[in-house]
């Protein structure tokens, strides 16, 4: 047991004012001490300052308590001080611009720390030796903002799809395994590979479900084999490309299965462009055809008669169409098998510009797979639900990975969050595959509403496209259980990184871990790792990185890492955090600020329901930000109570000047706010 009091002393041979300086802010605490999750400024009755620290972790207890901070003489020593368990820490420099020695006095430490229960003096004096030491780092610029996992160990890699295969309920019979890998040699292990090999394990499982239909595996595999060889029949041929216009349902997935067969591209069009972006997205991707939905036609009516165009769906009776059924009755199965799969054109989100088409690479063998199934346990034959966009990459991935573990996908378009739990009730849904909105839109039901579902089957719901809220994580795991995950990834790299439930609870604004075979770094201007806890741009280097984009040059490389376009850090456990994007970093008044933490401050207000931060220009300053709030209805909220509530819990150069309150936020069919619509205000109006 640790005794009441610890001394710990170290000694840096850095200046005195420079570790003082990290030292003095406890915000600092989370990315260098293991076990602090998150540090808020609060301000209390009596006008003081309050530190609120998450601390802990969900073996021994994650506690949300308060610090004071009282200052000694500056430049020497302060304290450190938990009203509710009398615990402290004195902190003593001594030393000069060479060398500094630091003095720590600890008492009471298990108090506060739920993990340090039980623990010896040597483990709290390492403890606190070691955030000393990654404090000291940041002085002395260590480079050591850089995690692995398997990155270059290909024989743990294999070790475990092997064990993955064994225990994820992969094994066949000899002569179905056989049948299993003939399918993903012919195909690839792409969709038509997938469900392929779908087929010949499960053939009358059912492999799609969407609002008006249902598909086996052998009903999809056949189906689709009989639409390439009518595309083909049709005129096109291995190296074409096509657009693809469509909602989640049967017909779109079938469209992509059936152009991978072919050696055909498939160029996904998000149905929240206007017609204008999709016809310079055809010019620009020389799209030989067009497969679209009955009611989005209309955004392509004024593209070239010259430019064929399919229906995925039924729609009115008229004999000038032609639909996907109409291609498949044709019956028409023989067509040359490619020698490279067709791929899946992903456009870029364009939430500060003109999207851009990013071609998905095709999946190397189980390495992929087994990957993000490291940190997510999805097992084999589950069902699973899906109403992000399958346009987008998140979407896309997840059908991708549907079809490696065998399971049932229920496709929803739109999304209402009563009717989704009514879907997950009714299919014994076991994961839900999600954008932030819809994580939010769920948290937002009332508990009333939440109970007259079971939602017992569900053990995974996944989102990922854009930051959850702290307040929106916290909520989720107390009202539906631990079953959400955060994964943080790219068109560009696929998934980077994947936050389980025990790191939600304990950092919620966390991105997580890189999964199996995933290195990420945190770089400077210069490609040097920072020290952890710094902020940097975020690389990646993984099996998924994509293949470059049509028609613009890639992201920049390091090592063989790629430059995310994302600013972030790393903290003492190896955990991922995103600052916001490179572009969205502004400079106001010499300071560098980030929209996130006062959106993340402003998601807190009971009155606010979605706010988005951008940066301006500003003629004194340089830049400065603004505010755009949606409130609750009849909510007494007003620009001058928003920039109290940031300047008390914030610095001074994160209080946004211009506070505008918006019916409804601008955000694209993935649920990303378009900030571009915010900073242009005739975009906005249009």
């Amino acid at each position: 047991m640790p005794s009441d009091v610890v001394d710990v002393s170290v000694e840096f041979s850095i200046p005195r004012r420079a570790l003082w300086d990290v030292l003095l802010e406890p915000q600092s605490y989370p990315r260098l001490w293991a076990g602090i999750g998150g540090c808020d400024r609060l301000i209390g009755p009596d006008g003081s300052t309050v530190w609120e620290i998450r601390i802990g972790d969900r073996a021994a207890g994650i506690r949300r308590t308060g610090l004071a901070l009282t200052i000694g003489r500056w430049y020497e020593s302060f304290e450190l001080h938990n009203p509710e368990s009398g615990s402290f820490a004195l902190v003593r420099l001594t030393g000069d611009e060479q060398r500094t020695r630091v003095s720590v006095t600890v008492f009471a430490a298990p108090r506060l720390h739920p993990t340090l229960a039980g623990v010896t003096n040597a483990v709290i004096i390492g403890w606190v030796k070691d955030g000393l030491r990654r404090a000291a780092d940041v002085v002395g610029g260590a480079r050591t903002s850089v995690v692995a996992n398997g990155n270059r160990a290909p024989i743990r890699r294999k070790s475990e799809i092997v064990r993955w295969w064994v225990h994820s309920g992969q094994v066949s019979p000899p002569l179905t395994s056989a049948r299993q890998l003939r399918s993903l040699y012919r195909w690839g292990f792409n969709l038509a590979g997938g469900y392929a090999a779908g087929a010949a394990h499960s053939p009358d499982q059912v492999a799609l479900i969407d609002n008006g239909s249902t598909a086996t595996f052998a009903e999809t595999d056949k189906r689709t084999t009989a639409l390439a060889g009518a595309m083909y029949e049709v005129g096109l041929r291995a190296g074409d490309a096509i657009g693809l216009l469509a909602g989640n349902h049967c017909g779109m997935v079938e469209s992509m299965v059936a152009a991978g067969k072919l050696g055909v591209d498939v160029a996904l069009l998000n149905s929240g462009l206007s017609g204008r972006r999709i016809e310079d997205i055809v010019q620009r991707h020389r799209l030989s055809a067009l497969f679209v939905d009955t009611d989005l036609a209309h955004l392509v009516q004024y593209l070239h008669t010259d430019l064929p165009r399919f229906y995925t769906d039924d729609g009115p009776v008229d004999p000038t169409r032609i639909t996907i059924e109409d291609l498949i009755a044709i019956r028409h199965t023989k067509f040359p098998v490619p020698t490279v799969p067709g791929r899946q054109i992903v456009l870029t989100s364009g939430t500060s510009g003109t999207p851009k088409g990013a071609r998905r690479p095709h999946p190397k063998g189980f390495d992929t797979l087994v990957a993000l199934l490291s940190l997510i346990p999805i097992h084999a034959g589950s069902t699973m639900m899906i109403p992000a966009p399958l346009f987008h990459t998140w979407g896309l991935s997840a059908l991708q990975l549907s079809t490696a573990v065998r399971a049932t996908v229920v496709l929803s378009q739109g999304f209402d969050a009563e009717e989704c739990l009514r879907r997950v009730a009714e299919h014994g849904v076991h994961t839900l595959i999600a954008v932030p909105t819809m994580v939010q839109r769920l948290v937002d039901l009332p508990e009333q509403v939440r109970q007259r579902y079971d939602l017992s089957s569900l053990r995974q719901v996944i989102s990922c496209g854009a930051p959850l809220a702290a307040v929106t994580v916290d909520r989720f795991l107390d009202d539906y259980g631990d079953v959400l995950y955060n994964l943080y990834g790219s068109t560009e790299v696929s998934w980077a990184s994947v936050a389980g439930p025990d790191d939600l609870r304990a950092a919620p604004t966390t991105a997580g871990r890189p999964p199996l075979g995933t290195k990420i770094a945190i770089l400077d201007a210069e490609h040097r790792a920072v020290p952890i806890g710094v902020v940097g741009r975020i690389f990646v280097r993984n099996h998924m990185l994509f293949d470059g984009y049509v028609s613009d040059s890639p992201p920049e490389e390091a090592d063989g890492m790629m430059d995310t376009g994302d600013l972030g850090y790393l903290d003492a456990e190896g955990r991922l955090f995103v600052a916001g994007r490179d572009d969205e970093m502004i400079i106001s008044g010499g300071e560098n600020v980030f929209p996130r933490p006062v959106e993340e401050a402003l998601a807190h207000l009971p009155q606010v329901t979605d706010v988005a931060v951008v940066g301006v220009p500003d003629r004194e300053f340089g830049q400065r930000l603004a505010a755009f709030l949606v409130k609750h209805e009849g909510s007494g909220l007003d620009p001058d109570m928003v920039r109290t509530y940031v300047r008390n819990r914030l610095s001074r150069f994160s209080v946004p000047r211009d506070v505008t309150f918006l019916n409804a936020l601008p955000r694209g069919e993935t649920g990303k706010v378009l900030k571009r619509l915010l900073i242009d205000p005739e975009g906005l109006a249009g």
